[in-house]
């Protein structure tokens, strides 16, 4: 097979996650699937990298499992929610073998949750649906280092709070606080046999949502993918699988968190599907992947669809 270039870009998730998964609204601001396979990776190329994904997220959970919803108690969720991101950054010149990016990614999100909320009068039934501009990444950080067939990577998205929010709604755009995730990599391409995998983790570290008085514990995150490039027709296809470990390692905080600690935890695995074309010097690559959650505590469960396509020149 030939050598083509692989490493494309950072899907670094600004915030569509549904915002009710694990911390405050069972949520946070990073989502499995953000960094996992070849596409996600810091470049190590010189040039631009345009790139446009869509996410699609559907979860619910029973009566028993109660989730923290801007200073409201829900419990039988039922959530959907869609989000098309679009972004772009710019990479540096080589210094050695090191490769230095940045850049920032901006959502629009649209969400419907349905719920049983805890009033004053008595359990109430609850629907919320709002759309807007999410909660926008900034990219100051991307370091990618090539070393023969291995890549280390390293980078720093930060998660600003421009979205929408309101006390008291089930559905938010935003998450009216700041995240910061430092992750670390490597990542294994074999240009003649064609197979590539790759492993990540980082922390989510949250600061306090000043409006309901509650700070959101750290999450650790842990991505693993594998995949088989085959050439087919004038590109190259993409068969593999992403996995996932979504862990929350310190407790929520604050008067607002009066569930306690509130630790959540998932784990899935997936299917993932990739296009790459070859367009000149530059690549056009599109990704498929499916995430269904396997095993979730105080989160909603449910399926990832991801829809990625990144154009490097």
């Amino acid at each position: 097979m030939k050598s083509t270039p692989l490493v494309i870009s950072s899907v670094l998730l600004a915030s569509m996650s549904p915002h009710l998964k694990a911390e405050e609204g069972g949520a946070g601001h990073y989502v499995p699937g953000s960094i996992a396979t070849l596409i996600d990776l810091p470049p190590t190329k010189a040039g631009w990298v345009i790139e446009s994904v869509f996410l699609h997220y559907e979860g619910d959970a029973g009566a028993a499992r109660q989730l923290p919803f801007g200073g409201l108690i829900a419990a039988n969720l039922s959530a959907t929610s869609d989000a098309f991101l679009l972004g772009g950054f710019h990479t540096f010149e080589s210094t050695g073998n090191a490769w230095f990016s940045v850049g920032a990614f901006v959502p629009y999100v649209w969400m419907d949750v349905d719920a049983t909320v805890t009033t004053p009068l008595g359990p109430a039934l609850r629907s919320d649906s709002e759309d807007g501009i999410g909660d926008i990444t900034l990219l100051p950080f991307m370091l990618g280092y090539k070393c023969g067939d291995w890549q280390y990577n390293a980078l720093l998205p930060i998660y600003a709070p421009t979205g929408d929010y309101e006390r008291g709604r089930l559905a938010n755009p935003g998450r009216n606080q700041w995240t910061f995730d430092p992750t670390v990599g490597v990542s294994y391409n074999n240009a003649k046999t064609g197979f590539n995998a790759a492993l990540h983790t980082g922390f989510s570290i949250n600061t306090e949502n000043h409006d309901t008085n509650y700070k959101s514990g750290t999450v650790w995150h842990t991505e693993l993918s594998a995949q088989q490039l085959l050439p087919v027709g004038p590109g190259f296809l993409g068969l593999g699988f992403n996995a996932f470990y979504y862990d929350q390692i310190t407790g929520d905080s604050g008067s607002g968190a009066t569930l306690g600690d509130f630790e959540g935890q998932t784990v899935g695995v997936g299917p993932v599907l990739t296009y790459i074309l070859p367009v000149g010097e530059n690549s056009f690559v599109t990704e498929l992947r499916w995430l269904p959650e396997l095993s979730t505590r105080k989160r909603l469960e449910g399926d990832y669809v991801w829809l990625k396509a990144v154009y490097q020149f």
